[in-house]
């Protein structure tokens, strides 16, 4: 955690809640959250000014913190905020969770490779007199949005009691996170389960987001496989993956077949990594985790066929359990953890 103001150990209270982020290419959305993990009042949303500069970035996150912590503190005129523990983000990039500095991302978010998150908004935090009981600024953790979002689900959503557990996150790009004994390993680099940068047979030839060949995310990611079947078909009004999903039910060869080699691709990384971790289970989230058997059905089969017994049958392949609040909650459940570390 970042060596930001309030951090010595402070434990919340009753009175105190924590205040969960998650920072999105399009959207930034936060919440109070309690220490069992429910949401304490409505998740609160802004545009992501992604295009305008760090400074706007860290404005709009310490003002949408600022504005959920006022909801929670009464009607009074002055909207005061009400005290809050703690504030954990969530975020695209790389993440040193450690100083809460993103070391590196894509183009998404203009210049935020290098940014100083933690210190930024605990800086702006304060500016706007957000406090704990004690008086001093809520500190400030932060993570990748990934991670976020398995610290929710190892917590309380589907890989609850798991000692080890993988979090695959299918969407815009294909993330992953690692669970060992019910906590995010982030690795040496912090890079612990991006598998949306694994090497892939089915994408060879295909440039990957982060600009070289090869990498999973170039065949399994959705604005990928809308890609895939523009450039099969000539279909330029096809711009999502669940509009591909719509022509593979109608029969679509091209369709089915474009989005069967996704989930195999995915299904062939998932066991790789299997293979080396062996997790009690492996929990699918994001918007193509949403799809019909199209999807599950091959990478289901793909995963079983790769892995040696007794592996194949036994482990569980499961949807993530708590949806779009898992980013919030995980976030606001690291930040409550790293108090107990500084204490």
């Amino acid at each position: 955690m970042a060596a930001v103001p309030g951090r010595d150990g402070h434990r919340p209270t009753p009175s105190e809640v924590l205040v969960g982020v998650d920072v999105g290419g399009t959207k930034i959305a936060a919440a109070r959250v309690d220490a069992a993990g429910a949401l304490r009042g409505p998740v609160q949303e802004v545009p992501t000014p992604s295009h305008a500069g760090p400074a706007a970035m860290l404005d709009t996150i310490a003002g949408l913190v600022v504005a959920v912590a006022a909801d929670g503190a009464g009607t009074t005129a002055a909207r005061r905020p009400g005290p809050v523990a703690a504030v954990g983000i969530g975020a695209a990039g790389v993440i040193d969770t450690v100083r809460g500095t993103v070391v590196s991302a894509t183009d998404a978010i203009t210049g935020w490779s290098g940014t100083d998150v933690a210190g930024g908004v605990a800086e702006r935090l304060a500016g706007a007199g957000l406090e704990r009981l004690d008086g001093t600024v809520p500190p400030v953790y932060v993570d990748n949005d990934v991670n976020a979002y398995a610290a929710g689900e190892a917590w309380i959503g589907a890989g609850a009691g798991a000692a080890c557990a993988l979090v695959v996150a299918v969407g815009t790009g294909v993330g992953g996170a690692v669970i060992l004994d019910g906590s995010v390993h982030h690795g040496a680099h912090f890079l612990a389960g991006e598998m949306g940068h694994m090497p892939c047979g089915l994408a060879a030839g295909e440039r990957c987001t982060c600009g070289r060949p090869g990498h999973l995310e170039a065949v399994a990611a959705g604005p990928q496989i809308a890609r895939r079947y523009r450039e099969a078909t000539g279909a330029q009004d096809v711009v999502s993956a669940h509009a591909v999903e719509r022509l593979a039910r109608a029969g679509d060869p091209d369709a089915r077949r474009l989005y069967r080699e996704a989930a195999t691709a995915l299904g062939q990384a998932i066991a790789g990594v299997v293979t080396v971790l062996d997790p009690d289970r492996v929990i699918i989230s994001g918007g193509l985790a949403r799809s019909g058997r199209l999807w599950w059905d091959p990478l289901r089969e793909t995963v079983r066929r790769e892995l040696i017994e007794p592996v194949a049958t036994d482990l569980p392949l499961v949807p993530a359990a708590l949806g779009t609040a898992a980013p919030i909650i995980g976030a606001a459940h690291e930040a409550a953890r790293s108090l107990s570390r500084a204490g």
